[in-house]
């Protein structure tokens, strides 16, 4: 029987000929990621562990992200406690502000991950370097802290979905149109601890972002990765950011698969997750009439380049409804400034936006857009769980960037093509 692109992997880095679905086996690591909210606690892991020293200081990396600029105190102290640590082991790739990105946007860009590699890190949406052919997954600050003394890490070999893409797009129909439409087709669990495999002529119409996003939601599935086959441009990716090696993994023709999906692109349609799972899937023309309060447009989800681009193209000379509060977060500092240059901040802040420096604070209700009681906010996000962004009665309603523009400009949950 052969093995799927995740289980060679696996074996790969475990030395071994070949892995089957459920078994156990310890591999090493070729990237350690931790943010400031998760990175502390597996720094008093190791501290425990009393180990002299990291197992390689170029192969971790720690990004300030989540409450950077720093809200708060605590905040603050966590972050000091990441900065000593950094400090201390001489990490090659810390990233603090001014450097920092929201951290699944920032390795890519970086050039930290690629195809074949194996990536453990301490937040759950670690999945997206999938995008590139790489294993990538999350795990608790526990097993980061291991995998920062030892580079290894206990996996239990996944099973695996294969999703067939095919056909091309239309206009307005991105990366999360079609990972929404899968979870609402498989629900929350569907993937539960599955590798989800993206296979398909249809790949060769969704960009690199389009990609990331789909493998960043693999997790809101269940899934225990997601990863695409490394095409063309997926190399070119790689080889624009990265100066490190590569190494491309293919199915077997007799790789199992423990169910098969074909999704037909052209016959999607922009989708939405209402409240409060991402499995509680609408397409735009089912949505009724929903008056929001605020838009976000941003996160490791949908903060590139292209999310800013359609964004942009909607909002141009158009202004974002009265009473309505639209916050656009560029991923990393490169993405803010690209789109500075192509003036697309300007657009934003014309339209009556407000653009703030990268940071995931809103998506999980930290700071930068908090939802207060019986307020909804449609968002390029990845998580509509009840109290996500604030309040337990608030709402979040998950779309892409083309429906959160939309919706800013008509003060309800729309469609481009309703405008």
């Amino acid at each position: 029987m052969g093995m799927t692109m995740t289980q060679k992997i696996l074996a790969a880095h475990a030395g071994l000929p070949a892995v089957r679905a459920g078994e156990l086996i310890e591999a090493d690591l070729d990237l350690v990621l931790g943010n400031d909210i998760t990175s502390p606690v597996a720094i008093h892991e190791m501290d425990k562990m009393k180990v002299d020293g990291v197992f390689d200081k170029d192969k971790i990396a720690l990004v300030l992200d989540h409450f950077v600029p720093n809200k708060d105190i605590k905040s603050a102290q966590h972050c000091k406690c990441v900065r000593e640590f950094a400090c201390k082991h001489e990490i090659t790739n810390y990233f603090d502000v001014g450097e920092m990105g929201i951290e699944h946007a920032l390795l890519p860009e970086k050039g930290l991950t690629v195809a074949g590699d194996v990536i453990i890190g301490a937040d759950s949406h670690t999945c997206t370097y999938g995008a590139l052919g790489a294993f990538s997954t999350g795990v608790g600050s526990t097993d980061m802290a291991a995998g920062m003394a030892t580079g290894k890490a206990w996996f239990k070999v996944p099973a695996a979905i294969r999703f067939n893409l095919t056909g091309k797009p239309a206009k307005w129909i991105s990366g999360k149109d079609i990972i929404l439409h899968i979870i609402g087709m498989i629900g929350v669990d569907g993937a539960l601890y599955k590798s989800m495999e993206f296979v398909g002529d249809g790949i060769q119409y969704l960009t690199m972002d389009d990609r990331f996003t789909i493998a960043n939601m693999a997790i809101e599935a269940g899934g225990k990765n997601g990863i695409f086959p490394v095409d063309e441009l997926a190399k070119k990716y790689m080889e624009e950011h990265s100066k490190r090696p590569y190494t491309v993994y293919e199915a077997d023709v007799d790789a199992e698969y423990d169910e098969e999906y074909t999704i037909d692109l052209s016959s999607l349609k922009p989708t939405v997750a209402f409240p409060h799972l991402p499995e509680n899937t609408k397409t735009i023309d089912e949505v009724g009439e929903i008056k929001i309060d605020q838009v976000v447009i941003g996160s490791c989800t949908n903060g590139r380049m292209d999310d800013l681009r359609v964004a942009a193209s909607i909002l141009k000379g158009r202004k974002v409804a009265k009473g309505l509060r639209v916050i656009v977060i560029p991923a990393t500092q490169q993405i803010y400034l690209d789109a500075m240059e192509e003036g697309l901040l300007k657009t934003f802040i014309e339209a009556g936006a407000i653009v703030s420096t990268p940071t995931c604070g809103p998506c999980l209700g930290g700071y930068m857009g908090i939802l207060a009681e019986h307020e909804r906010c449609v968002s390029t996000t990845n998580r509509n769980f009840v109290g996500r962004m604030g309040h337990v009665e608030s709402e979040i309603y998950l779309a892409s960037p083309a429906v959160a523009a939309a919706s800013a400009v008509t003060g309800m949950l729309s469609g481009p093509d309703e405008l």
